[in-house]
């Protein structure tokens, strides 16, 4: 039955684990179809060419393997491959990008002085700046790109002396001073939410993404009788190359049962 089919979920990494995870928790009926693109890892650093090809390439697998909706965890891959994969499987199943719900709650929300930070790809396509003041066009955006943080994590040091040192020369920086909100512009940053929350002392609100994303796949599902009636398999997690950081950061969200298969793409 389609909607007890897994979704289907990818990065280029460990970040999209936040999405999955936080989806998990609000739809514990579901079951995830998971793909780390570590071959390939990080995006933020590649051409939009190189993305969009790694993207619809994982897009057509999932979809292959029985997704029936599938999410783009990776907010580079979100603002630069979303519409080519819309149009290339948006007709076989619903199509999720982490932007969009993020950059609606944060409009409706009031905040006027919003900082985003993210891979350098993702600051560069203005996606976040161009969406926001299309929502509300009194905010003022300052986007900053922050690539240190994603090989950090990736190396599993998220909670080290090294990124409570890369995340205060980021936050210090002058453009993301009298920010009244922060947008993490990539899946892997709010693994150190509770970092950056403690750094900014309460000033600054750390905006939730993966829970925001999660209640709007959650809605939409709903509302297209998706949603899954009973509890349907398991999750499965796909690498592009095979890490043993992965692993251990996967089985810290999904517990020590997980299992990892390698799969190129």
């Amino acid at each position: 039955m389609a909607n007890n089919s897994p979704i289907g979920v990818f990065d280029s990494g460990v970040g999209g684990l936040t999405v999955a995870k936080a989806m998990a928790n609000l739809l514990p009926r579901e079951s995830f179809i998971y793909f780390g693109d570590t071959a390939h890892l990080p995006y933020g650093d590649k051409s939009p060419e190189a993305i969009l090809q790694y993207s619809l390439e994982i897009g057509n697998f999932l979809v292959d393997q029985g997704a029936k909706a599938l999410v783009i965890a990776c907010n580079t891959a979100s603002a630069i491959a979303y519409e080519e994969l819309v149009k290339t499987l948006g007709h076989k199943v619903p199509v999720f990008n982490v932007i969009d719900p993020v950059v609606e709650a944060t409009a409706v929300h009031g905040h006027k002085n919003v900082g985003v930070i993210g891979t350098r790809a993702t600051v560069l396509s203005g996606a976040y700046k161009k969406r926001l003041l299309e929502a509300n066009s009194t905010i003022e955006v300052a986007s900053m790109a922050t690539p240190l943080l994603v090989p950090v994590i990736e190396e599993g040091l998220a909670k080290s002396k090294i990124s409570t040192d890369i995340l205060a020369y980021y936050l210090d920086k002058p453009d993301l001073q009298g920010i009244s909100a922060l947008i993490l512009g990539c899946t892997h940053y709010p693994i150190l939410h509770a970092q950056i929350v403690e750094y900014l002392q309460g000033k600054v609100e750390v905006i939730d993404s993966p829970l925001i994303v999660a209640e709007t796949i959650s809605q939409v599902l709903d509302a297209k009788n998706l949603l899954a009636d009973r509890r349907y398999g398991v999750h499965k997690f796909f690498v592009s190359d095979y890490t043993e950081t992965f692993e251990i950061i996967a089985r810290q969200f999904f517990g020590n049962d997980l299992t990892l298969e390698e799969r190129k793409i």
